[in-house]
């Protein structure tokens, strides 16, 4: 028999799920979020209440077990935000705790496997948006930028923008998922927009800085003038700068 485990989506709530399969000794389980449709005939349904100590009891079983950037790797893979691919985040777990040995490079398991293939995606569109991300200045000093990437990797780049501009303040905002990175100079914040006729997001474009229009053709006369058309190489081109990210470059529009 199935138990489908349903949750709220968040990793703490996965730790849950896993703290909760142990205490009611579940073998065998589905991870669906909350409202969606199972579809089997023969399981049993539970809906997991996420509870931060569960969860801090269950993370500090894994540190235990495996090394810090291996918990950091299922974090990562969650991020991935791929429908049901939490589930190999908990049949990872399941693995690490049923096992004396350190099971981090036992690729041979297929839980070990897919959660490297899902991390390496990630880490990818991470290294994309650390290079892909242009921003705008508006009139307050504040640098804009807006991201769409395939992945949920803003807490994974806040690390890298706040060290590589620690002297300016600047938004990063993901328009796919509706939230941002705001640093003040100080610390980085998680933000909303609203981007309603009255909200405050739609009035950012009319605050650009009256200079940032010169700087944006500053940029695209530069990168014409380090192209050297005889070696130009659309094909490796593209495959280093998928079309997907051309809205948000500058030098593209």
């Amino acid at each position: 028999m199935i138990t489908t485990l349903f949750y709220d989506g968040s990793f703490e709530g996965i730790l849950t799920a896993v703290f909760e399969i142990y205490a009611r000794k579940l073998k065998h389980v589905k991870l669906l979020p909350n409202g969606t449709y199972s579809g089997a005939m023969f399981t049993d349904e539970l809906t997991i209440i996420t509870d931060d100590n569960r969860a801090r009891r269950v993370l500090q079983g894994l540190t235990r077990k495996i090394a810090s950037a291996g918990v950091q790797r299922l974090y990562a893979a969650h991020l991935a935000e791929i429908l049901e691919e939490d589930n190999p985040i908990v049949g990872y777990m399941r693995y690490v705790f049923d096992n004396d040995k350190n099971i981090e490079d036992d690729y041979g398991n297929r839980y070990v496997l897919r959660i490297s293939e899902i991390v390496r995606m990630v880490r990818r569109e991470k290294h994309r948006m650390e290079a892909f991300i242009r921003f705008k200045k508006l009139k307050d000093e504040t640098f804009y930028a807006t991201v769409d990437p395939d992945f949920n990797v803003l807490p994974l780049i806040l690390k890298h923008f706040r060290k590589r501009y620690a002297d300016q303040k600047w938004i990063i905002y993901d328009t796919r998922r509706a939230f941002g990175l705001y640093y003040d100079l100080h610390q980085v914040e998680y933000i909303t927009l609203d981007f309603s006729e009255e909200g405050v997001g739609k009035s950012i474009v009319s605050k650009y800085e009256s200079d940032e229009g010169i700087y944006q053709v500053l940029w695209k006369e530069y990168f014409k003038s380090v192209n050297i058309g005889s070696r130009k190489n659309n094909k490796l081109h593209l495959r280093h700068v998928p079309k997907r990210y051309w809205k948000n470059l500058t030098e593209k529009l």
